[in-house]
């Protein structure tokens, strides 16, 4: 039970040391970033105040993506945003900040979730207007618990190999450190069945001690068993000579013809001599002392069953193309919203007619969403699969959907492009790894 509370007691210690460490690497990080948002504060074009070159990890632009960066203004505000945050802002503790020392904070951020926040507070110089601003890069806590629920996870287990180690061990030191007591007990069983004398010094330093008060009180135990015995002796022998003398008395009642009165004497002096020899004869006696699978034509019949019913998709023409062996390495659902966000772009610029084409290339699969429409200029293809481009301002889009598919597409290994970009055909081909057949796996 101590092994096991002791190991508890580590694996929430370590847990915890983790934790914090993973904290101090997390705080560091972003420290890093805010850093780089308050290197990059200058004044746009528009003359606005603004981060003009935002660090570029893509959470940023990703929305409600649990990192985030916000510079505001004392008092006038935030100033300028990541995208992640959406149209949230984060709500910053009063705090009395000396410039340019590094603060942090737990805050609420979008939704409610916990975040990790590194603060700044930097006086602008006179070019930028003056004043202070606040910078702060935020991030959700929720993966450094979930870090530290799978460091604690891979822990358990080899604390418990640690805590059978321990207890083998234990259990072999107790074994050994018990086995001169088990000795002491077979040598006091000999001493009490006469097989032997002492318990002897054949034994370790601890347990020697021990041995010698017990033969100590043998020998004190034999010395009294000695003088009881010569006490016995003595009693002994000064009750011979009165019942010899009792005896003779007995004899000369009986020539006297005193025979009732020799005969109880001569009782009563027998029971004396037994008693005195049965007590001689006791003074004599020796005491001894990766699953995942998703077929390509039927998520797609799925997502152009959908989209085919929005008003615009009900004027279309529809055709899939696709296999229906044909499978990826990916979740359906996944699988489904890339083709969701790139059919609904095709439903949005088509003339007249939607289709989706698959076939596989080696350990890829390729599927092709063709819609008739006006096509992409070349130069404006990258912008298109940036977050939040979007060519066509005239719609209800939100300049998400094809990025979307992309960063979907690249977490499981493949990757969108779009082409060809000539006018009256444009392609949005998804790539992405081939799913094993299930009767070879």
């Amino acid at each position: 039970m101590s092994i096991l509370l002791a190991l508890g007691l580590a694996a929430l210690g370590l847990s915890a040391l983790f934790e914090r460490h993973v904290e101090r690497r997390m705080a560091d990080d972003l420290t890093t970033l805010v850093d780089r948002v308050v290197a990059e504060l200058d004044r746009g074009d528009d003359g606005r105040l603004q981060v003009i070159d935002p660090p570029d990890d893509p959470r940023f632009d990703k929305p409600l993506s649990g990192l985030y960066w916000q510079v505001s203004g004392e008092p006038a505000g935030v100033i300028d945003r990541s995208r992640s945050l959406w149209d949230a802002e984060l709500a910053l503790p009063a705090d009395e900040l000396s410039e340019s020392v590094r603060h942090n904070h737990r805050i609420r951020g979008p939704g409610g979730a916990e975040l990790l926040a590194v603060e700044r507070r930097v006086m602008l110089s006179q070019r930028l207007g003056g004043g202070a601003v606040r910078a702060v890069v935020a991030q959700d806590v929720s993966a450094l618990a979930a870090a530290t629920a799978a460091f604690t996870g891979d822990l358990l287990p080899f604390l418990g190999v640690i805590a059978l180690v321990l207890v083998a061990a234990s259990a072999a030191q107790v074994a050994v450190g018990l086995a001169p007591l088990k000795a002491v007990r077979t040598r006091l069983a000999a001493i009490r069945t006469g097989a032997a004398e002492r318990l002897g010094t054949a034994f370790p330093d601890e347990v020697r001690p021990l041995a010698a008060e017990v033969d100590a009180l043998l020998d004190q135990r034999a010395q009294q068993i000695e003088a009881a015995r010569t006490r016995a002796g003595d009693l002994a022998h000064g009750f011979k000579t009165p019942l010899q003398v009792l005896a003779g008395g007995v004899n000369r009642l009986r020539a006297k013809g005193e025979t009732a009165i020799a005969a109880d004497l001569a009782a009563i002096g027998e029971t004396m001599r037994r008693h005195v020899e049965r007590e001689l004869a006791r003074s004599r006696q020796t005491t001894s002392t990766n699953t995942a699978r998703a077929k390509l034509a039927a998520v797609a019949d799925q997502v152009i069953g959908v989209v085919r019913r929005t008003p615009r998709g009900s004027r279309l023409g529809w055709s899939n193309d696709v296999p229906a062996e044909l499978a990826a390495r990916i979740l359906p659902e996944d699988l489904a919203e890339i083709l969701g966000n790139l059919v609904e772009n095709a439903a949005r610029h088509a003339e007249d007619e939607v289709c989706v084409r698959g076939a596989a290339e080696g350990d890829t699969v390729v599927l092709q969403v063709v819609d008739d429409g006006p096509g992409i200029p070349a130069e404006r293809v990258a912008e298109a699969l940036k977050r939040g481009g979007r060519l066509d301002l005239t719609g209800s889009g939100t300049g998400l959907g094809l990025a979307i598919a992309a960063d979907l597409a690249e977490a499981w290994g493949g990757a969108v492009t779009l082409g060809p970009t000539a006018p009256g055909a444009m392609t949005a081909v998804v790539r992405l790894p081939r799913a094993a057949d299930p009767a070879s796996g």
